[in-house]
């Protein structure tokens, strides 16, 4: 590697709510820099989630966020001519990315509504333990637990 490593850029909390997670979320949402407009997708998916759950909805976005958090993952690693499937631990800034990522991931697949309805179902099915991007989550952690025995080859 060549030069030094890039330095972690400090995120804002978002301007409403005052929370960094959700200035998170409204960055991955961001699309060709235009970031009013993800804001406006999040607020309102927070405003919808409020009226359906009658909760508060951070403590609906965090608990969501906490359920599709995963642990494990597996990575590849070539060994004697072989392609294995090694389950790793996953680091803290890697699980937030992947758990945003399979949120927005799971509420773009859904078809014929707005993205703000699309995100806050997608976010109160996660905070039930259901929706696709908690069965994501299973399908990688079922696939780490499926690769147990190759985790020797880890280091």
């Amino acid at each position: 590697m060549r030069g030094k490593k890039a330095t972690k850029r400090k995120i804002l909390p978002d301007p409403k709510f005052g929370n960094v997670y959700i200035a998170k979320l409204i960055n991955y949402i961001m699309k060709d820099g235009k970031k009013t407009i993800a804001q406006r997708i999040v607020y309102d998916a927070l405003e919808l989630i409020s009226e359906r759950t009658k909760q508060d909805a951070i403590e609906v976005f965090d608990l969501a966020i906490k359920n599709v958090m995963p642990s494990l993952e597996v990575k590849s690693k070539r060994v004697g001519g072989a392609n294995y499937q090694i389950p790793m631990p996953v680091r803290g800034e890697r699980r937030h990315m992947l758990t945003y990522r399979w949120i927005i991931a799971a509420a773009r697949a859904k078809k014929g509504k707005p993205m703000s309805v699309k995100l806050a179902e997608e976010l109160i099915a996660a905070s039930n333990n259901e929706g696709d991007a908690i069965k994501k989550k299973t399908d990688v952690q079922k696939m780490a637990e499926a690769n147990r025995a190759f985790a020797h080859f880890a280091r």
